[in-house]
């Protein structure tokens, strides 16, 4: 039991670390802008990813040598084939994702940017809607908390919404989306692969849209060299990596809880790094966001009692 929970702690503090990284992130995605285009950016860094995650394909690979061995030629086959068409349909969703957040980030604070990408915790169950998933009634209290959070985070006294945040939202729907084909590829393939598939999907397709909407120069992209590395190399290679490494020794819903601080860190950085700085108003905002994004993440039994079959929120 004293290893178990050792192992908890450690795993926490993995996703901790990984909740951070991607928080960071937000302040290198916005300093990337100042030397080149969106795509440019997420073309550069999903190729980074992608490569990152190689040398972990086969370092799994060897560790679960044993577990394939005992799989069919064919099982091992319709697995990889799941793991190249899931990463291909990944990746195009998360291109789209990311290009409005890249976009977003642009016009609007890195903090504000992070809260509410993060909304994707709220929508995904209402997502699950449509594939006739049960929603519980902590998401819908969820989904009220967060429209008044975004209304105060969003919200100009002019009663307009910035062109920032109007992207930054789109993405939270993009990231969602990006959610649920992960859930249906996820048990089909291994993860590693699809994410590292997804990478290199996504970096293709960026790079076909830098060249048809940007002027890329190998000039612009050198100067851009530690946000492209960052985003590349921790928040692509690494981050995932210590998700995929803490989350077998951890609840999936503690889990999203920890990952869940990427809003935090990310008003923290955005702070910190570039002074970005939100009112008294837009600070009670993230408050109500965070709020509605634990909540989300609470298991529906504490809500609904006497059923017979319950389900925790997508993640």
């Amino acid at each position: 039991m004293e290893a178990k929970r050792r192992k908890s702690l450690v795993s926490s503090g993995l996703l901790a670390l990984t909740a951070l990284i991607w928080g960071v992130a937000f302040v290198a995605q916005s300093e990337g802008m100042n030397y080149v285009g969106g795509f440019t950016f997420n073309g550069c860094r999903f190729l980074i990813g992608g490569v990152m995650l190689i040398p972990c394909i086969f370092l799994l690979r060897r560790v679960n040598g044993a577990q394939q061995e005992k799989k069919s030629l064919q099982e091992r086959k319709l697995e990889r084939r799941n793991g190249v068409i899931g990463g291909i349909c990944c990746g195009v969703f998360l291109c789209l994702a990311s290009s409005l957040q890249q976009f977003g980030i642009a016009y609007t604070t890195v903090g504000k940017a992070g809260f509410i990408t993060a909304l994707y915790i709220v929508i995904v169950p209402l997502f699950g809607l449509f594939l006739k998933r049960k929603v519980g009634l902590n998401i819908w209290i969820s989904v009220a908390i967060a429209a008044v959070g975004m209304y105060l985070l969003c919200i100009t006294e002019d009663f307009s919404i910035g062109r920032g945040d109007f992207l930054v939202f789109l993405c939270a729907i993009g990231f969602s989306m990006h959610i649920l084909v992960i859930d249906y590829f996820s048990p089909k393939a291994d993860g590693v692969v699809i994410s590292c598939v997804q990478f290199f999907t996504a970096g293709v397709i960026s790079c076909v849209l830098m060249f048809l909407f940007e002027k890329p120069s190998w000039s612009a992209i050198f100067s851009a060299w530690a946000p492209v590395l960052y985003a590349g190399i921790m928040s692509c290679g690494v981050a995932y990596t210590l998700q995929v490494v803490a989350q077998k020794n951890i609840e999936p819903t503690i889990a999203s809880l920890i990952m869940s601080l990427e809003s935090v860190f990310s008003l923290l950085a955005g702070w910190v790094l570039l002074g970005q700085k939100l009112n008294s108003k837009e600070l009670f905002g993230c408050a109500l966001v965070f709020g509605a994004i634990l909540l989300a993440q609470i298991p529906v039994r504490v809500f609904v009692r006497n059923t017979k079959t319950i389900k925790e929120p997508v993640q």
